[in-house]
């Protein structure tokens, strides 16, 4: 079966002013997140990718601009269930006011009984989401062989919640993983298993170096901004 290459979108103007974006329309790539996406085609070039498959939302799209630049012709696709989680009522609000709603709470430690206002639940985000993979898995498999490789550009907590499925960790788990913005995540799939091969792969070191941590070591709802 095919290997998927998860890319987060680069950072976006959300990320930088602390928003909750959802699914609220005009987020872009700030000028790092335009960096990082121009930086995508040169990471990716030894590798000859099938298709490629983004979330609808503009930030995704702008991602992967410049590696359709440099590849015409490489097939380009829109899935909807690889969309951002459907925040409901939390969408566009502030993550500092966020962290006092007793929800928050259950979003950190129980996330698969964690269900927005007015939006989606978590576990329905990871199915909708793995599912979509294993569609696009036997299409690319299909089309193109058993050994192709596709990408797939998402969100955040989408790619955290398809690595939890593919190590098999229970989504109340998917917190303890952490991708940055425009980072490469690399799954393999097999008939009998899924291996990860790399995990938000980004060549940059320095988001390693000690920085501020979230109240109490929570993860960043929806993604971190990654290094300054």
């Amino acid at each position: 079966m095919p290997t998927l290459l998860l890319v987060r979108h680069g950072r976006s103007t959300a990320n930088t002013e602390g928003l909750l974006a959802g699914w609220t329309p005009g987020v872009h790539l700030d000028d790092r997140g335009t960096a990082q996406a121009a930086a995508l085609p040169g990471r990716l070039a030894p590798l000859p990718l099938a298709e490629v498959v983004t979330s609808p939302l503009d930030r995704c799209r702008e991602t992967v601009a410049p590696l359709l630049q440099a590849r015409p012709g490489l097939a380009h696709h829109t899935d909807e269930r690889i969309g951002e989680c459907h925040y409901g009522d939390w969408t566009g609000r502030k993550l500092a006011e966020l962290k006092d709603e007793p929800l928050m709470e259950v979003v950190q430690a129980h996330p698969s009984a964690a269900a927005f206002p007015g939006g989606e639940s978590m576990r329905a985000m990871q199915t909708r989401a793995a599912e979509a993979v294993r569609e696009w898995n036997a299409r690319v498999e299909r089309d193109h062989g058993p050994d192709a490789v596709y990408l797939m550009c998402s969100h955040g907590d989408i790619i955290k919640s398809l690595v939890a499925d593919a190590l098999g960790l229970h989504l109340d788990l998917f917190q303890r993983i952490s991708v940055e913005p425009c980072s490469i995540t690399a799954i393999r799939y097999t008939r009998l298993r899924p291996f990860l091969l790399r995990l938000g792969d980004t060549g940059d070191f320095a988001s390693l170096a000690p920085r501020e941590e979230p109240p109490a070591g929570d993860a960043t709802v929806g993604g971190d901004a990654g290094a300054p």
